[in-house]
């Protein structure tokens, strides 16, 4: 049995994952807090996230931005504690950072592919978006966990890839509006 893959984003309604949290230098930095009114209930998804997850994945950009500012943050104590793993071809052990534990450089989607028949409960990927387009074009996504947002940001870097695929179908499997119009949606990957 592999181990479950789950892509977790903050997503606009037109698919924008790009910039989420006030990263500088993006069009629409900071839209999930810019004119949204804050539901603490909507975001009790990632304290389950840490509960469920036994490991974290992501991109080499996103491994940046997060590792000078996670290992100090108490809202991410399970994610900080993980073992994590980064997609990346120029990264180098060199290039880790010391305080945020147990983390290994996979070079490729096989490495990935490898990874997930490894012992061990489910693997989630947090930001990456063009590496969350790669997984889910060589199928290896199992489930999306997101946090779907009420407002249409235009340009930005998508949740899904324009590859021209065989269409996927998915289960949603919970779901629940929130009062200042945010939605949970989790779905998983029918095979």
């Amino acid at each position: 049995m592999s181990r479950l893959l789950i892509s977790t984003a903050f997503v606009s309604l037109d698919g924008v994952v790009e910039a989420p949290g006030g990263e500088p230098g993006y069009r629409s930095s900071g839209w999930t807090f810019k004119d949204i009114e804050q539901d603490a209930d909507a975001y009790e998804m990632k304290g389950s996230e840490q509960e469920e997850a036994t490991a974290m994945l992501m991109g080499r950009t996103s491994y940046e931005a997060f590792a000078p500012v996670w290992p100090d943050m108490d809202i991410f104590a399970g994610y900080n504690a993980m073992p994590k793993f980064v997609v990346s071809t120029t990264l180098a052990e060199a290039d880790l950072a010391t305080n945020w534990g147990e983390t290994t450089i996979l070079r490729g989607l096989d490495d990935v592919a490898a990874l997930k028949e490894t012992d061990g409960g489910p693997i989630i990927i947090h930001g990456s978006a063009t590496l969350n387009r790669g997984l889910s074009d060589a199928g290896l996504i199992d489930r999306y966990h997101l946090l779907v947002f009420p407002l249409l940001l235009g340009a930005g870097k998508r949740m899904f890839s324009e590859t021209d695929k065989d269409k996927q179908m998915l289960r949603l499997v919970d779901s629940k509006a929130y009062s200042n119009g945010l939605q949970k949606q989790v779905f998983d990957v029918v095979r």
